[in-house]
């Protein structure tokens, strides 16, 4: 399993309407080759800042066949406008899970 971790920061009062803009976007992922999972995060430190983690099959799950598709296209569609710079993305695998 990989995990996508996007850290998003918005723009100040959009808060409300980038996670409702997330809620619509939910079907996209649902449906993405390999995509098992997401959830959106707030941090506690800064209300505009958004941690994106998606559970992916496989690396090109999202960074080949996701982000190539017109699905991807309309995620951004629905969120880009209420992004302050572009997001800082990253992926993950576990390596170790001791409990």
């Amino acid at each position: 399993m990989i995990y996508e971790i996007a850290q998003i920061e918005i723009r100040p009062g959009t808060q409300e309407a980038f996670e409702a803009g997330v809620q619509t976007a939910a079907p996209l992922f649902q449906r993405a080759k390999g995509c098992h999972g997401m959830q959106l995060q707030q941090t506690l430190e800064d209300a505009n800042t958004y941690l994106l983690v998606v559970q992916w099959e496989t690396l090109e799950d999202h960074t080949v066949h996701f982000r190539g598709s017109e699905d991807f296209k309309a995620w951004r569609a629905l969120v880009g406008e209420y992004f302050a710079k572009p997001p800082v993305v990253c992926h993950t695998t576990t390596v170790a899970n001791p409990f």
